[in-house]
């Protein structure tokens, strides 16, 4: 299933994408894609239903972030082989761990706010995932089990503020709209092997990012059986997973965003978004 959250910011409804496109209306059966639904028994009840009996989303109509209000947005760094090789550094030995403030989530189409001192806007395509089960010292063999679904993660990070300013990197990673996610969470089922997909990102369309899932360094199931050893990951949070290269930071001489700038992410089989960089006018 792929679901989705619809609606002006703030008064999303939740929903699923039926097998013509259609956004279809499932407020009449769950509250939101939320830690309930994303339990192994709420997204049964949700493939249960038949599409056709839902109503219609209205034409058009924007999508939010489809997981509501998570408790933790975890983020792995430095996790594809050929982005170390771009940044010049060497491969971790153990998987990188930061946050992201779960209030920089956005929905996938929403405007990017260049914040406030910004020089070195960056953007960095991801895939995150969403954890459906409770998982606490899980091993690596059972880890994908507590997988609810995958989707499109933009971390988009502020390279001075994180790598300049002193302390830790969620000073570049954290400011308000630094977290697209979307366009859908597509459930695991759908999801043969999260370690093969595709994944490209554009800015002014032009290609600057192209990758593979393959190339992680840490794969989802070591990631997500790794971070369970520190911390208690709970229904609805988010994770995403680290970037492949192309990002501009890496780039010869390298290359920021600006007010204006668009850019286009895709993953295979999880859809794609699309930001507009803007001003902050606060």
């Amino acid at each position: 299933m792929k679901l989705v959250r619809f609606g002006a910011a703030g008064a999303e409804k939740p929903g699923l994408v039926d097998a013509s496109g259609k956004i279809r209306d499932l407020s009449q059966h769950v509250k939101d894609i939320d830690a309930a639904t994303l339990s192994p028994s709420g997204l049964a009840r949700i493939k249960s239903l038949d599409p056709a009996t839902l109503p219609e989303a209205p034409a058009g109509v924007r999508l939010g972030a489809p997981v509501a209000r998570p408790q933790n947005f975890i983020a792995v760094g430095l996790n594809y082989a050929d982005h170390a090789k771009e940044a010049n550094l060497p491969i971790p030995a153990e998987p990188i761990l930061f946050n992201k403030l779960a209030n920089c989530i956005v929905g996938p189409n929403d405007d990017v706010i260049e914040p406030r001192g910004s020089t070195k806007l960056d953007w960095e395509l991801e895939i995150a995932f969403v954890i459906g089960t409770r998982a606490r010292y899980v091993a690596e063999k059972d880890a994908l089990a507590h997988v609810a679904g995958y989707t499109i993660c933009n971390d988009v990070s502020e390279r001075n503020f994180q790598l300049e300013r002193g302390g830790q990197w969620m000073k570049g990673k954290c400011f308000e709209t630094s977290g697209p996610l979307g366009p859908w969470l597509v459930t695991s089922d759908e999801i043969q092997d999260p370690q093969t997909l595709d994944m490209w990102l554009d800015v002014n369309g032009k290609r600057m990012q192209t990758g593979n899932t393959k190339t992680m360094i840490f794969s989802i199931a070591h990631c997500l059986s790794y971070i369970s050893q520190f911390m208690v990951l709970e229904p609805g949070d988010v994770v995403t997973t680290g970037t492949p290269p192309g990002v501009g930071l890496g780039m010869k001489p390298p290359v920021f965003l600006k007010v204006g700038d668009t850019m286009r992410l895709h993953i295979g089989g999880l859809g794609e978004q699309m930001q507009k960089v803007v001003a902050c006018e606060v």
